[in-house]
Formats: structure tokens, sequence, C-alpha cells
């Protein structure tokens, strides 16, 4: 089990894309891989309120001036997913990089639920 589920947004004002979303956890904590095709820096937001991590983009498609796109696949020019975050991660600590379109998310795990060995005294 991961120590990051979706959860639902009650108070969502505008539609958005849900963007497919890969976790993958490790013993020091867990990494998230965000698809946000056509989200550049300045429209990628990423917030932090207690247990909730929201992840939220803006899709910039630039056409020539002058030009209007005939078919266009992107109904949607928004991203939004929400996650509840375990007490077991450390909030302060995310380290975000966006890369391609894909947003990397590395979250530790608190120091109290960080692996650490066990001394042993011989006596």
């Amino acid at each position: 089990m991961t120590n990051a589920v979706n959860k639902p947004d009650e108070n969502r004002r505008e539609a958005a894309v849900l963007p497919p979303v890969d976790v993958i956890e490790d013993a020091t904590g867990i990494t998230l891989y965000a698809d946000l095709p056509g989200v550049g820096k300045e429209q990628l937001n990423l917030r932090v309120e207690a247990d909730t991590l929201t992840i939220e983009g803006e899709v910039v498609l630039n056409a020539p001036e002058g030009l209007q796109a005939s078919h266009a696949e992107v109904q949607l020019p928004r991203y939004r997913r929400v996650f509840s975050l375990s007490k077991e991660l450390d909030p302060d600590k995310i380290a975000a990089e966006l890369a391609h379109g894909v947003l990397k998310l590395r979250i530790p795990k608190a120091e109290h639920a960080q692996p650490r060995k066990v001394q042993i005294r011989v006596g």
C-alpha cells in the first residue's frame, strides 16, 4: 500500500483532467511521477495544506499568430490531482522537478519513520 492516495475534491470550481501518476515507495520515502504535457513551470502550482498535497497545472497551447486550430483534442486545459499524505511523510522536505512534461516529486519519510539500525551492546 502506498503512502499517498487520491482524495476527491468537493470544492472543485473548474473541470480538470486527472493526470496519470505513478507512486513509487522505498525505505526512505515516496516518489511521484505525474504526466503533465503542455504545462510549464510558470503554469504549475503545488500546494501542501495539512496532510493534503494538491497538484494543479494549466496547459498552454501556443498557435502561430493569425492561425486557429481546426481540431483540438485538449478539451480541458487544466490538470488537477489531490493526494492525502501519510503522517510518515515529511511535507516540509518535498523536492519538485519538472522536465519534458513530467513532474517528479520526492517526499521523504519523517525522521521517526526512517529505518534505523539498532545498536547491540555486549553485556
